[in-house]
């Protein structure tokens, strides 16, 4: 008897505790009247730094859309990509509209309640560089990249994207050189210098890499697209209550076409449907 009623006291404070970590976040939220939202500080058209060095962009004005529909005032906070993609944040970060890019590895620490626009993964070289016309031409080439990104993850050769794994990704490649940065903007400049001076490509959202080709032409793009790429937000896995509110808020918001709006106020098209 002593035995079952240890037994019961352990299971009911096994379940106290899951139902406490199951609203943890959204009574955070309420209590505090703040969302915390994490992203990058330079991943234009996404999220950057303005003229009035005030954070702007396509996911900044999403989370501002998310904090008005739950009631409360946004903070934003930008920590390295890698802090953001470990997870685990202990509760410092409540979510993560970020373009994130749901992948095997991340579902271990990471719910994924809604995927909000998708966008294709591509190869960006220098204008003048002849050399690289498609992934097989990465072979023996030093490759730019966001660190701890899912394009780390497909030159490694083990990106598996969450919800696609019945559609495994093509590795036609060998012997890729990987240059980790913590932005884009760097690598872009590393680029810029010329073809093979300290990169030979970059890999990068189209999104993003597309109104620097506009602007920039010592950049064009290699060949295909690698793969499509959703990008979904992030929360802390394990809290029902709070992944069912953010779905909830997200269909409100496409059901009233912020996201849309908002695609085409940064984007120049609708890539949220």
């Amino acid at each position: 008897m002593k035995l079952r009623a240890v037994l019961g006291i352990a299971l009911l404070t096994i379940t106290a505790s899951t139902q406490a970590l199951a609203g943890a976040t959204l009574q955070r939220v309420e209590q505090n009247k703040e969302l915390v939202g994490v992203l990058m500080e330079s991943y234009p058209p996404f999220s950057f730094l303005n003229e009035q060095n005030q954070l702007d962009g396509f996911d900044v004005d999403v989370a501002k859309a998310v904090a008005q529909k739950l009631g409360v005032k946004l903070k934003l906070e930008t920590p390295s990509w890698d802090v953001i993609a470990a997870g685990r944040w202990s509760g410092r970060y409540d979510i993560c509209i970020c373009s994130m890019t749901p992948s095997k590895a991340r579902a271990e620490v990471f719910d994924f309640p809604v995927q909000y626009y998708a966008s294709p993964a591509v190869i960006v070289v220098n204008a003048k560089d002849d050399r690289i016309h498609s992934a097989k031409d990465l072979s023996g080439k030093k490759v730019g990249l966001t660190s701890a990104s899912s394009y780390e993850s497909y030159l490694n050769k083990n990106l598996v994207i969450e919800g696609a794994e019945d559609t495994p990704l093509s590795y036609p490649f060998e012997d890729v050189q990987i240059a980790p940065y913590d932005t884009d903007n760097v690598a872009f400049q590393d680029l810029g210098l010329g073809a093979g001076v300290r990169l030979d490509a970059l890999l990068t959202n189209l999104v993003t890499a597309q109104p620097r080709l506009n602007q920039d032409k010592r950049f064009k793009i290699a060949g295909a697209p690698l793969y499509e790429e959703p990008n979904a937000v992030a929360i802390e896995k394990g809290d029902a209550e709070w992944n069912a509110k953010v779905r909830q808020v997200f269909a409100e918001l496409k059901a009233d076409g912020t996201l849309s709006k908002l695609s085409q106020k940064w984007i120049g098209a609708d890539i949220s449907k």
